[in-house]
């Protein structure tokens, strides 16, 4: 019974013995010691209670007493606590204190907290990047379609880099100003003789406003020559009007059939009444002969008087119609 106490305090001893070395990182502590960034016993228990990860917070500060940088254990360690990067807003610390640059842990940690990558944007201060837009297509005031791609150096803007627009925004900003440019230009060889109007165009419109960026160049890189859109534009609006011509004639001529068509249906409706009332014409005589309104005599003097007349008729049409083999005396 007292061999089995002694194993079990020996086990609970050595339980106590590891957490310990676990609540109190021994070696971090000498570490910062031996760098001159000493960090209490208290403060790195502190944080394994609430549960930050010590070996991070301590090399930090290292670096940071390293390169001469005043920065404590608890911004750290309310950075962490935030949600933010410690170990690279140090290092971006350090690289804008080599730089020359003006860069607070305040400014950087807001930086980083806003989600964009402070070290990247320190390094990009200091050598800007180029950064190149897709083909840019524009048409001239003469519709010649030119295409052009251009690089734009740009340089990170610590100030702006809170709230600012990123990449995106600059190459819309810059793809804009070259279609505007180039849409100004009265003719398209003005553009190819000399790109650089675009260049100075885009650049006097400042759009790098309201960015985290600040463009230092707008470089042309290429312009080719595309189509001739105001001839293809030219070419569809005369097809269009041809269209419209012929559907207006096609109505005209419709209108024009379906006229022709109505009057022939009003002559043949005047050609039947007058057959109608031809008809009743030897009915109204008959009932006059019987009524006694009409004589003998005075039906046949009509009759001589109609057949006297087509006489006449067909006298002056046999004179009319020229004889076959007549001609005139020089032809005899």
């Amino acid at each position: 019974m007292a061999q089995f106490s002694v194993v079990a305090v020996g086990i609970l001893a050595l339980i106590a013995f590891v957490v310990i070395l676990y609540m109190v990182p021994l070696r971090l502590w000498i570490a910062a010691k031996a760098a001159g960034a000493g960090v209490s016993m208290l403060s790195l228990i502190a944080m394994r209670l609430r549960r930050v990860p010590p070996d991070q917070i301590v090399n930090a500060r290292i670096s940071a007493v390293k390169a001469g940088l005043s920065v404590s254990v608890d911004m750290l360690e309310a950075h962490y606590l935030a949600g933010g990067r410690v170990e690279a807003v140090v290092n971006a610390l350090i690289s804008a204190q080599k730089a020359g640059m003006s860069l607070d842990f305040s400014r950087a940690q807001a930086i980083d907290l806003a989600g964009r990558n402070v070290l990247e944007a320190v390094a990009m201060s200091v050598n800007p990047r180029v950064l190149e837009t897709p083909k840019v297509s524009a048409v001239a005031k003469d519709g010649i379609q030119l295409n052009a791609i251009a690089r734009v150096t740009v340089r990170a803007n610590i100030d702006r880099l809170v709230g600012g627009a990123g990449e995106a925004t600059v190459l819309a900003r810059v793809g804009e100003g070259v279609v505007s440019t180039i849409g100004s230009a009265t003719d398209y060889k003005q553009v190819l003789e000399n790109p650089d109007m675009i260049s100075k165009a885009v650049l006097k419109k400042g759009l790098d406003a309201g960015t985290a960026f600040e463009i230092l160049s707008v470089d042309i890189a290429d312009v080719d020559v595309g189509s001739n859109i105001g001839a293809k534009l030219q070419a569809e609006q005369a097809e269009a009007d041809k269209q419209v011509a012929q559907a207006k004639a096609e109505s005209r001529r419709a209108l024009a059939v379906a006229s022709e068509q109505e009057m022939r249906a009003r002559t043949q409706e005047m050609r039947a009444k007058l057959v109608e009332a031809e008809a009743q014409i030897p009915l109204a005589m008959a009932d006059a002969l019987r009524h006694g309104k009409l004589g003998v005599m005075d039906y046949y003097n009509m009759k001589n008087i109609i057949a006297d007349t087509d006489m006449r008729l067909g006298i002056a049409g046999s004179m009319n119609t020229p004889k076959s083999g007549s001609g005139s005396p020089e032809a005899a």
